[in-house]
């Protein structure tokens, strides 16, 4: 039988937020402002690493949206990132499972952005089939529509995962070369340092691609609708690369979920074209990231993300060496 791993913390329990309450009145004011009627009710999204407002807030005119905040003087990285959100979100190919964007709004020094609410939820661990099957299922028809971008996308300027897998992710060649400190990994990476910097090396050829993925697909990027629908959220990272990538990254936890992820990889239309040995060297590349930022010590997000990167990079290592016959 395969074995299940969960990690540390449930998906939906990490973020450490404010909620409704404690942001500025004068912000509060705007937004409802914004929004013409009075905000009688408030929910603080439960999952995230950031410490920026999320949440669905409901009118007394019974409207119902989901709200990003975040401080233009402290957190003017999350305010840049919502910003570059609602601009990516706004131009996606019409039918895609993706909430738009209502409107943006810069009031009492935070930048907020309003999304459709999706009356759904996020997955849950270990994966259910049908769960998964439905997120699959929109990711194909993501990454169809993704092939060939639209002239509104590439105006963007969006980066290419190719240069980004260049400059964050080859920490298996900085370990090998000594120029990075060997952190507490699993024994199967330290003995294979030469064979894990060789594998993460191939990714950025196989990521200069002219087709766009979401870059950053994970479970808690999905919320899944009463009627099995998956909807695909967080699309702050979008950028030029294949969408084998993003199935990559999406099935660490089906892998995690003791089911045959290999299988489901092949399978997927997202992998069509994928090299022979393109998986190992996401789940590479993927896999040094992960162990190397837990490393890091604390940051100033989520006090989980240590541990939720730590388990990722485990999980992906593990898939990898099973799938190369390391032990």
């Amino acid at each position: 039988m395969a074995t299940i791993s969960v990690p540390p913390r449930p998906y939906d329990a990490t973020a450490v937020r404010p909620g409704w309450a404690d942001l500025p009145a004068d912000l509060r004011a705007a937004i409802s402002a914004r929004l013409g009627a009075r905000v009688n009710w408030a929910s603080t999204a439960g999952g995230g690493f950031t410490r920026g407002f999320a949440g669905v807030l409901q009118t007394v005119a019974g409207d119902r949206i989901f709200v990003k905040a975040a401080s233009l003087v402290d957190q003017r990285h999350l305010s840049d990132w919502y910003a570059r959100e609602a601009a990516i979100t706004a131009v996606l190919p019409a039918g895609l499972a993706v909430a738009r964007p209502r409107w943006t709004l810069t009031a009492a020094g935070y930048h907020v952005i309003c999304l459709d609410a999706i009356d759904g939820r996020m997955p849950g661990l270990p994966w259910t089939p049908a769960e998964l099957t439905a997120t699959l299922g929109t990711y194909a028809t993501v990454a169809a529509a993704l092939r060939e971008p639209s002239a509104e996308l590439a105006a963007l300027g969006v980066p290419r995962l190719a240069d980004l897998a260049r400059a964050d992710l080859a920490w298996w060649a900085e370990l090998a070369a000594g120029r990075e400190t060997l952190p507490d990994v699993p024994a199967v990476a330290r003995h294979r340092l030469p064979e894990l910097a060789t594998l993460e090396a191939r990714l950025p050829g196989y990521a200069d691609l002219p087709s766009m993925i979401h870059g950053d697909l994970r479970v808690d990027n999905v919320l899944v609708d009463p009627a099995g629908t998956a909807w695909l959220c967080d699309w702050t990272w979008l950028c030029y690369g294949p969408p084998w990538f993003d199935l990559a990254s999406l099935l660490v936890t089906g892998y995690a979920s003791g089911l045959d992820a290999d299988a489901l990889f092949a399978t997927h239309p997202a992998a069509q074209d994928a090299p022979a040995d393109g998986l190992d060297a996401a789940l590479a590349a993927l896999s040094g990231y992960w162990l190397i930022r837990a490393a890091a010590g604390p940051g100033t997000g989520s006090p989980h993300i240590r541990a939720h990167q730590r388990w990722s990079g485990e999980t992906a290592l593990g898939w990898l060496a099973e799938r190369r016959g390391w032990h």
